[in-house]
């Protein structure tokens, strides 16, 4: 069932993805109401499941990881044991920052941050491509980011 939210609702989600260290009292001013009802309404998304957490973005390339990449992974079986399996695998491949499961030529779409594209050429030799039930693997380099905006279009 999709969640059923008011305006308040979707201004404070707005205003939460665009900066989710303010505080409540300035979230509140934000959106228009007091704090009380915005830190209820807050709590309220997330026990409903509607805002997950909160994180920090970093820079990658400022940390030294210069290589974005996108591997596009086909597999032999996909089976929902097989596929649960490559999710596991992937849970543990601190390359890998985010693993899609797609419909259609490709099975998994992995993205994956490396300080450098030896580091980056070696996951896909030794880790990736030797896992079990991975047939192919197609890999894209980025050359740069183009747009990046929050998770959902909240506007």
């Amino acid at each position: 069932m999709k969640a059923r939210l008011d305006a308040i609702d979707w201004k404070i989600l707005r205003e939460l993805q665009e900066d989710g260290r303010m505080t409540n009292v300035e979230l509140a001013r934000r959106v228009g109401i007091s704090a009380p009802p915005c830190l209820r309404r807050v709590r309220a998304l997330e026990e409903a499941g509607i805002i997950r957490g909160y994180r920090t973005l970093l820079d990658e390339k400022q940390l030294g990881f210069d290589v974005t990449a996108f591997a596009m992974v086909g597999l032999h079986s996909q089976t929902e044991s097989d596929l649960q399996a490559f999710e596991l695998a992937t849970a543990k491949w601190p390359l890998v920052r985010e693993a899609h499961m797609l419909s259609g030529e490709v099975d998994f779409l992995l993205k994956c941050v490396a300080p450098d594209l030896q580091t980056f050429q070696n996951f896909i030799i030794r880790d990736l491509t030797a896992t079990p039930n991975v047939d192919s693997v197609r890999t894209a380099l980025t050359i740069r980011r183009t747009k990046d905006e929050p998770q959902v279009p909240v506007d």
